[in-house]
C-alpha cells in the first residue's frame, strides 16, 4: 500500500462527515448543535459541492457538512477531500451512496503529484468496519500509480521507465516478464512498432507479462505506450504538444487494470501487452508515404505520422490474438476527435459484441465511472483504402476520427471478444478536482472483469 494513501482502516480520532443530497436536506435533518447552527448561517441548501465545516479550538476540524446536489455524481466526494486539511475523517452520514463510489471520489479528490515537489500528507477517510478495505486500498493505489504515471514526463518516464514500472509489479505478484527491445523486434516480426519507435533516443520495445493459471480464461490487456509524440514527421504545434507526455496514458490504463487483476486474485490467466516507444524526429524516423509491414501480415501506407499509436497497437493486438485470449480489452489515447465527440470525461468505447458492451454499461452504472458505445461503423472504413496498400493509417478528410482509428485496430485483432478505450488520461481543473492525469473508464471495465469472472 502506498504511503500516500488517502484511505486508511484505523484512526486515533476522525472528524465526521455528513452527505446531504439537496433532496433530502430539504426533507429535514439531524445534526449536531454547532454544525446546524453554521449550516443555517450560511444558507447551506446541499447544493453540490456546498461545503460547511466547524472546528475545535485547536483549530482541528470537528464536524463537516457537504453538498450532493442530484446526488448522480459518483466522484461528488472529490470536490470535498480536495479542500480539507491533512487528517482522519469517517463517514456519519453517506446519504446512500455506495461506499466504493464514494471512497474513489475522496481518493480522486485528495491526489497529489509530488514527484518534484513538496506536498502536504492527503486528508484520510476511514473505512469502515462493515466494509472490506482490500477491495478499496487495491484500487486507490492502482490508480495512484496510473495517474503518477502520466503525469511524469517523458524524460522519466520514457520506454525504460514503463517497463521498470510493469517490472515491479512482475516481481510483485510472480508473473513472468518478456521484452523485445529495439533491432530485436524485427526478428521477432513487430515491424509497426519498431517503424514508430526506430527514432527514439530510447529503444522501442514490446512488454509482455503473464500471470495466473493457464488452465483459466486468458484475458489480454493492451496498452498504448507512447511516452512522448512529436507527431514525428507531421510535427504537432506547439499547443498540441505541450501535453504529450500523457500519450502513454493508454499503457497506464493497461497496467492499472493489469495490477487490479492480480492483486485481487481474479481467476484468469493474465497477459499484459504494451509496445512502449517514443515518436520523435531524426534521420531514421518513418515518413509520410512510406509502407510498413505488419505482424497480421497487412500492409499499411502512412499518410500521417501522427497517427502512430494506431500502429504499435495493430502489432500488440496481433500478438495478443495468436493465444485464443477470451477477450482482449485495449486502452489508447488515440484520438482528437473522441474529445470532440464526448468531451475529457466520458471515455468511449467500441465493441461489435453487444452482450460486451451491456456488462460494461453495467459496470459504469455500478462503479459511477461513466463510459458511451461508439458505432464501428463499416461503411468508413472505405476512408481507410491505400491505391498501393492493405491499408491507409488515417483518412484524408479527418472526418470520424475515432471510429476509423477503432476500425483500423479491429483490422488487426481476431480474438472472440475486443474492446478499445479511447480515453483522454487527463481533465482539466474543475468541481475541486485537481489538473492532470485521469483514470477514464478503468473502475468501468474493472466493475464488468469482476462480474465477468467472479
Amino acid at each position: 500500500m502506498t504511503t500516500k494513501a488517502a484511505l486508511t482502516v484505523e484512526a486515533e480520532t476522525s472528524a465526521p462527515v455528513f452527505l446531504y443530497t439537496a433532496e433530502q436536506w430539504s426533507e429535514g435533518v439531524e445534526l449536531p448543535r454547532g454544525l446546524a447552527a453554521a449550516a443555517k448561517a450560511q444558507g447551506f441548501k446541499a447544493m453540490s459541492g456546498q461545503l460547511v465545516q466547524t472546528a475545535s479550538d485547536t483549530g482541528i476540524p470537528d464536524g463537516i457538512l457537504f453538498g450532493l446536489g442530484d446526488g448522480k455524481d459518483g466522484l461528488a466526494l472529490a470536490a470535498l477531500s480536495a479542500r480539507l486539511m491533512p487528517g482522519d475523517y469517517h463517514l456519519a452520514r453517506d446519504a446512500g451512496l455506495p461506499f466504493a463510489q464514494l471512497a474513489a471520489g475522496w481518493v480522486d479528490g485528495a491526489y497529489r503529484f509530488d514527484r518534484y515537489i513538496k506536498a502536504e500528507s492527503p486528508p484520510r477517510l476511514l473505512i469502515p468496519e462493515d466494509q472490506p478495505a482490500g477491495p478499496a486500498l487495491i484500487e486507490a493505489q492502482a490508480i495512484q500509480r496510473l495517474r503518477d504515471m502520466v503525469n511524469t514526463p517523458a524524460e522519466d518516464m520514457g520506454p525504460v521507465a514503463i517497463e521498470a514500472e510493469i517490472r515491479t509489479l512482475a516481481e510483485a505478484f510472480g508473473a513472468t516478464l518478456v521484452c523485445t527491445e529495439g533491432e530485436a523486434l524485427l526478428a521477432g516480426n513487430y515491424p509497426m512498432i519498431h517503424a514508430v519507435g526506430r527514432a527514439g533516443p530510447q529503444s522501442p520495445r514490446l512488454i509482455e507479462l503473464s500471470w495466473g493459471d493457464p488452465k483459466a480464461p486468458e484475458l489480454a490487456i493492451v496498452g498504448k505506450g507512447v511516452a512522448f509524440d512529436t507527431g514525428g514527421l507531421n510535427l504537432k504545434t506547439g499547443n498540441y504538444m505541450r501535453l504529450m507526455k500523457k500519450d502513454m496514458g493508454g499503457a497506464a490504463h493497461a497496467i492499472a487494470l493489469a495490477e487490479l487483476v492480480m492483486a485481487a486474485a481474479l481467476p484468469v490467466h493474465l497477459k499484459l501487452y504494451v509496445p512502449a516507444v517514443e515518436n520523435a524526429i531524426s534521420g531514421t524516423a518513418f515518413r509520410p508515404g512510406d509502407v510498413l509491414s505488419s505482424r497480421k501480415g497487412l500492409s499499411v501506407e502512412i499518410d500521417n505520422t501522427d497517427a502512430e499509436g494506431r500502429l504499435i497497437l495493430g502489432d500488440a493486438l496481433t500478438r495478443a490474438s495468436e493465444t485464443d485470449p477470451d477477450l482482449i480489452i485495449d486502452f489508447a489515447t488515440l484520438t482528437g476527435a473522441a474529445r470532440v465527440a464526448l468531451g475529457p470525461d466520458l471515455a468511449p468505447f467500441y465493441t461489435d459484441d453487444d452482450e460486451l458492451a451491456a456488462a460494461i454499461e453495467a459496470g459504469a452504472r455500478a462503479s459511477g465511472d461513466p463510459v458511451w458505445r461508439m458505432p464501428l461503423w463499416a461503411p468508413y472504413l472505405a476512408g481507410l483504402k491505400s491505391p498501393i496498400a492493405d491499408l491507409v493509417n488515417s483518412t484524408s478528410d479527418g472526418m470520424a476520427g475515432s471510429v476509423t482509428a477503432a476500425l483500423f485496430l479491429q483490422k488487426f485483432v481476431s480474438a472472440p471478444r475486443w474492446v478499445h478505450l479511447d480515453v483522454w488520461a487527463w481533465r482539466k481543473a474543475k468541481y475541486g478536482r485537481p489538473e492532470g492525469g485521469a483514470a477514464c473508464g478503468l473502475r468501468a471495465m474493472w466493475a464488468m472483469l469482476q462480474a465477468r469472472y467472479r
